[in-house]
């Protein structure tokens, strides 16, 4: 019975195995009970279970090892489509794919001293040469293998094949048990991180030179106490590379705008959570969440808040844009998803509402939404609390924050404006106490008969979704004025970045859109997650904040003379990112 219970499975048991996920955001091999598979190709290997949804986790968590931080390469992949094999093996496929530490598996550190020049030597195994990476083959055979379950395609089977950073004679080859790479950069990981990469990028997207960017860094590594790690080793070179890739990046992947947008999903499709194509029944929809916006939702959004800013650039882009925003510890929003529709936000919400509530308990299964706050009651309330399990509050920003423009815009009379601002408040809250909300309307319509430049703009934008509006009060608390002063200071950023004049002649295609989100825009929320590098960020008001500053500021004195005196309402200025803001509350 003894040697019955310490026997090896066979291949063929392995989906007996338990699926293991790490409560962790990213894990490793230590994080995971191996098990030793008896006969087959993988005889004596360790074999595991987990979702495939983690497969990127546990690489990140595999290259972040103390003793020999490492870069894992796919080596190979093949690919296998859904129905291609009428009998699969327990253990077959749909995805393939052999990760390989950057050290080896090739060895150049000895074998060929003495042969004179060696640039015309090719590698012993892999891909011919690989240019720029010759200085970094030690000869490591720590290697894995991925396997997509063809039975089970939510699973993925990890084969380790060696699990130690070791060369052919079993020795470490790199890292701190490497005695030869004690003082070299084989000690550390090959390549700078991804997220030392991402700060670099955003820092040049802003503007901040090479030489104060290298600066900077070795400032910051001093403070630390010299380096201890291959990203306190940024060098000029790095800069440049980065810089180098940021300018020959280019949106258009294709002439034609929907291959174009095809090629991208395509080639990032980590960073996509839903993807739907038009066609004659179906709405273009394109869902995007980066892994940095990934990590903000679960960091802020865990026990707190997200909010949706919809419908944004209607008149201008091809098709609006959507945004969720999480805050910060300083109130500030930080989009963690964009979605981009051809169909109103509210209609196909259940499409990508679950998709996005999927991959992030996918990451952490405890995490746990407080509120979602709609700025549409069209959103789909139902939908949101399903998947999110939450309350649901209506934000008026966006409604209120257009009647106020307009009445400055088309209203010139200020005593007139605060009667018409004190109207349209009680037609928004008339499902409270008061009249029915049409009476009401047509009460509004009738004392300011004389202001047709507003009444036009009312009746053909507002009229028709009144009573929308005043339904989804009914049902639905609405959030205070804390989050207004954050939402209007990214709305005013967002606009800004994309409605630059020189950008006029790309607003048709959805392609830039994607390509200004996911770079430039993206980036320039990156240094706030850098306290070291704030007082060197706060330092530069660039020129969105001054023009932000300069709009909030003409603005909030108007609308302190449409408001003083004002019983039914309070204003409450708040200060945030811009200096300056504002947020108004109807009682």
């Amino acid at each position: 019975m003894k040697g019955h219970e310490s026997k090896m499975p066979r291949m063929e048991d392995i989906l007996n195995l338990p699926v293991q996920d790490p409560p962790c955001t990213e894990f490793s091999a230590a994080d995971i009970k191996w098990v030793k598979v008896e006969g087959g190709r993988q005889g004596g290997d360790d074999i595991a279970l987990i979702p495939f949804a983690r497969v990127d986790d546990f690489v990140k968590g595999e290259s972040s090892n103390a003793e020999c931080p490492a870069s894992f390469r796919i080596e190979s992949r093949r690919k296998r489509s859904e129905g291609s094999i009428s009998k699969p093996r327990v253990d077959g496929y749909l995805e393939y794919t052999l990760y390989w530490c950057s050290y080896g598996p090739e060895d150049y550190r000895d074998s060929e001293s003495g042969l004179g020049d060696v640039s015309n030597f090719k590698p012993a195994t892999g891909k011919g040469s690989r240019p720029g990476r010759r200085h970094m083959m030690r000869g490591c055979l720590c290697h894995f293998t991925v396997k997509r379950l063809y039975t089970r395609p939510l699973l993925a089977l990890i084969i380790y094949n060696q699990r130690k950073h070791v060369d052919k004679t079993g020795a470490p080859c790199h890292g701190i048990l490497d005695q030869d790479a004690v003082g070299t950069r084989a000690m550390y990981a090959p390549r700078i991180s991804e997220e030392l990469r991402q700060k670099v990028m955003s820092m040049l997207y802003v503007g901040i030179s090479l030489d104060n960017i290298i600066q900077h860094h070795m400032e910051v590594v001093q403070e630390h106490g010299g380096p201890h790690n291959r990203d306190d080793f940024l060098t000029r070179n790095d800069v440049r590379n980065i810089e180098r890739v940021i300018r020959n990046t280019s949106h258009e992947l294709h002439i034609d705008d929907e291959c174009s947008v095809k090629v991208w999903v395509q080639r990032h499709q980590k960073h996509v959570f839903y993807f739907q194509d038009a066609s004659g029944s179906e709405p273009f929809l394109l869902g995007i969440q980066t892994d940095w916006q990934l990590q903000q939702m679960l960091h802020y959004g865990h026990n707190g808040s997200i909010t949706s800013h919809s419908t944004f650039g209607s008149k201008k882009l091809k098709y609006p844009l959507s945004t969720l925003l999480v805050f910060d510890s300083s109130q500030n929003a930080i989009p963690i998803a964009w979605v981009i529709t051809s169909s109103l936000i509210g209609q196909d919400s259940h499409k990508w509402i679950g998709s996005l509530a999927e991959r992030i308990r996918t990451k952490d299964p405890r995490w746990r939404l407080n509120a979602f706050l709609v700025d549409d009651p069209s959103f789909g309330i139902s939908v949101v609390r399903d998947a999110f399990q939450c309350r649901v509050l209506l934000c008026v920003w966006h409604v209120r924050r257009s009647w106020i423009r307009n009445l400055l815009k088309k209203c010139c009379n200020i005593d007139v404006q605060r009667e018409m601002f004190k109207h349209l408040g009680w037609i928004l809250y008339s499902s409270r106490s008061g009249p029915n909300v049409m009476d009401a309307v047509e009460e509004f319509l009738e004392i300011f008969v004389d202001q047709s430049a507003f009444m036009d703009y009312f009746k053909s934008r507002w009229l028709p979704y009144m009573e929308m509006w005043v339904g989804g009060i009914r049902s639905l608390p609405v959030v205070g004025p804390e989050p207004h002063a954050a939402i209007e200071s990214y709305h005013l950023r967002l606009k800004y970045k994309l409605f630059k004049e020189q950008h006029a002649n790309f607003w048709p295609r959805i392609d830039w859109l994607i390509h200004s989100l996911t770079t430039e825009f993206h980036s320039l929320y990156w240094p706030y997650t850098y306290q070291m590098l704030m007082s060197y960020w706060t330092s530069r008001t660039s020129s969105w904040q001054r023009s932000s500053r300069k709009q909030i500021e003409t603005w909030l004195m108007q609308f302190g003379i449409l408001v003083q005196n004002f019983p039914s309402v309070i204003a409450t200025c708040q200060v945030r990112e811009i200096s300056v803001s504002m947020s108004l509350r109807w009682l």
